[in-house]
């Protein structure tokens, strides 16, 4: 048996705030992933990181194991405290992959559970957009994108603890009005890549007096003349990304961004990604007498 499951990071969130006091975010997916692998071909754990432990700890004790009969590999392509949903995607992973593995997978929903009990939780493994409450693991929304955008992203520098952090910004993080909300779930319900990046840039500034980006301003309006649709940022974490429109061509969004580089020396360039929809993604290889079953391509879980 090998069970393989990938859960997609992000570039930060669309949207993060407090909505009549409680928490919210909108996600960010991107098409770089943390993927997971429970085979009886290798045992052991390999790669789990302590969250993701604690992840398959409580899988294995909700079907009345001391541990996991099959070895398990952890691999991720995000980096750690930048803001890319990297342990979230890592938990969702691993409870996605083991639970499959046990023949009962657990739903989206009874993972965020799981997730919220570890640390807040970014809502990536969702299918779609979705908005969710990251600490107490409700499910707020749900959106679709109408196509993936170009995003490039950027990193300040240094990492964010997202505990720590979730700790001291508490009571600092923007306040959304009712009117706001309503304007936002708007440009939400849009779904085209402007409306979300107008409500994405919206967010990244109301946010600068919880954990400011440097020059904020300067980079959004010379990116802009680049031809870009606006910008969001990682709400607890170091990334900033541009939105562009999925018309413009991969050589010119690679020519606008040197140009984007070179007047902000202070920016790294991460990466070139997409924006897509959320969601688990797995497939398997099962081998039992007289039948092998081999499911190659991705296939999106249940």
């Amino acid at each position: 048996m090998d069970v393989i499951v990938r859960v997609p990071g992000s570039c930060g969130e669309l949207v993060q705030g407090c909505w009549q006091g409680g928490p919210f975010l909108v996600t960010c997916p991107i098409n770089r992933y943390t993927t997971v692998q429970v085979s009886t071909s290798f045992s052991g754990c390999e790669g789990l990181g302590d969250k993701a432990k604690l992840a398959l700890q409580a899988v294995c004790r909700r079907f009345g194991r001391d541990d996991l009969p099959w070895g398990i590999r952890l691999t991720s392509e995000l980096p750690r405290g930048k803001g890319m949903a990297s342990s979230s995607a890592d938990i969702a992973a691993v409870a996605a992959a083991a639970s499959l593995a046990f023949g009962k997978p657990l739903t989206a929903e009874e993972i965020l559970r799981l997730a919220v009990a570890i640390e807040p939780t970014d809502g990536v493994f969702f299918e779609g957009l979705v908005c969710l409450d990251q600490v107490q693991g409700r499910l707020l929304g749900t959106y679709r994108l109408s196509g993936r955008v170009p995003l490039t992203i950027f990193d300040t520098g240094g990492t964010v603890d997202t505990l720590a952090f979730h700790r001291e910004a508490e009571k600092r993080v923007p306040a959304y009005g009712d009117m706001q909300l309503q304007e936002l779930r708007r440009l939400l319900t849009m779904g085209t890549p402007a409306a979300l990046a107008e409500a994405a840039t919206r967010s990244a500034f109301l946010h600068q007096a919880v954990l400011p980006k440097p020059n904020l301003l300067e980079f959004l309006h010379d990116a802009r003349a680049c031809g870009a649709l606006g910008l969001n940022v990682a709400h607890s974490g170091t990334v900033v990304g541009v939105f562009w429109p999925p018309s413009l061509p991969a050589q010119q969004i690679a020519r606008q961004t040197k140009q984007l580089q070179a007047k902000h020396a202070n920016l790294s360039l991460w990466g070139q990604v997409y924006l897509q929809e959320g969601g688990i993604e797995f497939q398997y290889q099962r081998k039992e007498a007289g039948n092998d079953e081999t499911l190659c391509s991705w296939r999106q879980y249940i």
